[in-house]
């Protein structure tokens, strides 16, 4: 890779490249999640303000299906409490790859008699 690196040095660094592509994996997925909780949050709040007598369909691949007030509220809300899961799974895996990669940067810098000072974080320069 580097080189003029020691093979210990040269793994780490591959290292902390992987947990660095890893880092931007799970924050798009992350972005994604909120994403789509926000989205099922506003439709859940929407949906308060119909009358439940009101004819309502639902998306099914291309189709739309008729589907009743209960059933679509019930539906929302499951999608919003696993969307709530998913986000804080990913928050804390984010958390642990950051952990990870500072740890491993450390090591690396020690490694190199701490000349390896200019590493960025995977999030760039402000972390995740």
């Amino acid at each position: 890779m580097q080189g003029n690196l020691p093979p210990e040095a040269e793994e780490k660094l591959e290292e902390l490249q992987d947990l660095q592509e890893t880092a931007q994996e799970v924050a798009v997925q992350k972005q994604q999640a909120e994403t789509e909780l926000t989205e099922s949050q506003t439709a859940l709040e929407q949906l308060e303000e119909i009358d439940e007598e009101t004819t309502m369909y639902r998306q099914v691949g291309e189709l739309l299906v008729e589907t009743d007030y209960e059933e679509a509220k019930e539906d929302l809300e499951e999608k919003v409490n696993s969307l709530e899961v998913r986000v804080d799974t990913l928050e804390k895996q984010e958390e642990r790859v950051q952990e990870q990669f500072e740890n491993l940067q450390q090591q690396l810098q020690q490694m190199l008699g701490g000349a390896g000072g200019g590493l960025g974080g995977p999030g760039g320069a402000g972390g995740i």
